[in-house]
């Protein structure tokens, strides 16, 4: 049996392994976020590994499964270049990035590392989930109403597609569950690949 770690605070990454049925403890990786690449898909595998690495190292376990996971928002401009959005530094970043997004398609990128453990030895899986999302016009307003609800403040693009912000999505190309935060249909499939069967092969308790 292996135990399952989740290297995140993250209540919405917690709420998908609940529903999943998926036994796990949470050890929140206090890993500093240092970026050396540029593209998307590079930059959230980086950092999500980054996360995944600094939760092993706090841990004794040495049967487990550490999900490190990093999302970030990528806006596409018309000279091709992608202006990568984070979580807001305050509101008026928040404001920016809504009105940036607002009636445009964009990317959502999930980036997710799997440390295996097992037998003295330790396996590191690391892939980037990609979604496209596309948003109908919003009005300065909307902008602002959507703000004071609270919502946008700790959310990469500043929105919450699990929340209000829903009545602004157009359409989605790609997994629901990569844009809240954990492509978890994936994260599955990969083990599989390892022959792990996240909902039977793991148990609730972990060593720090």
């Amino acid at each position: 049996m292996y135990q399952c770690i989740l290297a995140s605070g993250s209540p919405r990454r917690k709420k998908i392994l609940e529903q999943c049925g998926i036994s796990f403890q949470v050890v929140k990786s206090d890993a500093e976020e240092v970026i050396t690449k540029t593209e998307p898909s590079e930059v959230v595998m980086e950092l999500s590994a980054q996360k995944a690495l600094d939760v092993a190292g706090k841990i004794t376990e040495q049967t487990c499964i550490i999900i490190g996971a990093d999302t970030i928002v990528a806006n596409d401009k018309s000279q091709g270049i992608k202006s990568i959005l984070g979580k807001p530094k305050d509101e008026a970043d928040a404001f920016a990035m809504l009105q940036l997004l607002q009636g445009h398609t964009h990317s959502v990128y999930t980036g997710v590392t799997l440390l295996i453990r097992k037998d003295g030895k330790q396996k590191q899986v690391t892939f980037f989930e990609e979604t496209k999302v596309e948003l109908v016009p919003m009005s300065e307003a909307e902008i602002k109403d959507y703000m004071a609800s609270g919502e946008p403040m700790d959310k990469a693009g500043s929105y919450a597609i699990q929340g209000l912000f829903a009545s602004f999505v157009k359409g989605i190309q790609g997994d629901y569950l990569n844009v809240v935060g954990l492509p978890i249909c994936r994260i599955q499939e990969e083990l599989k690949k390892q022959s792990i069967d996240l909902k039977k092969d793991c148990k609730k308790d972990c060593k720090k």
